[in-house]
């Protein structure tokens, strides 16, 4: 059956979803309300962290930024079209892959939602080093990164180890 894998510890994967997803909600539902109350200035700032929000329409970290809305529309087709390949893909795996898809997953509908109800994700983390400011990102990003390095590391795990035992 092809949701053997997906069934398996369903409640649990229903957790982690549900976890990251609302994480990502309230945290960006929060720093909107804070933007409102401060009139859109910076709503923290420290020597290497700024919090203030930004609305990207384009892909990750305000990448492919575009006004017009065909565009627009396009980039989210293609967005939801990889979000179903990654589910697809969650079906299809198991282990730490499987683990580390469903991360990623979430946090691509965290930003689904965002481009769907705002036509824009709200990005509000701001790490910076002197004038050197990295990309501004939100709390999906972070899951979504954090999915695809463990991704990374485990398939790097998994290479080496199945090289040794050949050997």
């Amino acid at each position: 059956m092809i949701f053997k894998n997906f069934k398996k510890n369903f409640y649990i994967k229903l957790t982690i979803l549900t976890s990251i997803f609302l994480l990502d909600r309230i945290t960006k539902l929060y720093v909107i309300n804070l933007n409102d109350i401060f009139l859109n200035t910076e709503i923290y700032t420290s020597k290497f962290l700024n919090i203030s929000l930004i609305w990207n329409n384009g892909i990750a970290f305000g990448l492919f930024s575009f006004n017009e809305s065909y565009i627009y529309n396009l980039i989210t087709i293609v967005i939801l079209i990889v979000i179903i390949f990654v589910f697809v893909m969650i079906i299809n795996n198991d282990g730490i892959k499987h683990y580390s898809l469903l991360i990623i997953f979430s946090g691509a509908i965290g930003n689904l939602y965002d481009r769907i109800f705002y036509r824009a994700v709200p990005d509000f983390i701001d790490f910076h080093i002197g004038n050197f400011h990295f990309f501004i990102f939100n709390v999906a990003d972070i899951f979504i990164t954090l999915g695809v390095f463990f991704m990374i590391f485990f398939e790097l795990i998994g290479n080496n180890k199945e090289k040794y035992e050949k050997i």
